[in-house]
């Protein structure tokens, strides 16, 4: 089971979301939340929020109860072009420069931990039915491959 949030038409322009919501792609949501809160860019109090709510969407679906952020892991994370609002700004000699003010869409899924499973203890009856682990080679030594050679070609 997965949530996701969307944030869409959020005014910075989408590099710079993206060097934020690289920063969180793949963390636990609680290492994700501290890496966001103690960033000094602007994008990631937005980051922040759309995570936030990303994970208040899987704990709304989850019927069991609650998820600690620790159990929550983001799956996936990233930013979209949203749309560009052109301007015109005064040039010299009458002339006009354009300003594209950018915008982009973050989409976060978040999902819980897949738990670890352990395997039960083997037996004796278990490990017997079980072939015997292959011995991998070992590197010899120069000395004793040349000494190999040696025997090989006395032999010879």
């Amino acid at each position: 089971m997965e949530a996701l949030a969307i944030n869409r038409y959020i005014g910075t322009s989408p590099r710079k979301m993206r060097l934020v919501i690289d920063l969180i792609r793949g963390k636990s949501v609680e290492q994700a939340l501290d890496i966001l809160h103690f960033s000094p860019k602007h994008a990631s109090k937005i980051a922040e929020k759309a995570l936030r709510s990303a994970v208040s969407n899987l704990q709304n679906k989850e019927a069991g109860g609650r998820l600690e952020p620790n159990d929550i892991v983001v799956t996936k994370a990233y930013v979209d072009v949203g749309i560009t609002v052109k301007r015109i700004s005064a040039a010299p000699m009458g002339r006009a420069y354009r300003i594209r003010k950018r915008s982009n869409h973050v989409t976060i899924v978040v999902a819980p931990k897949e738990p670890v499973e352990t395997a039960p203890p083997k037996t004796k009856s278990a490990r017997s039915a079980e072939p015997a682990p292959k011995k991998t080679a070992t590197k010899e030594s120069k000395a004793s491959k040349s000494r190999k050679k040696a025997e090989a070609a006395a032999k010879a």
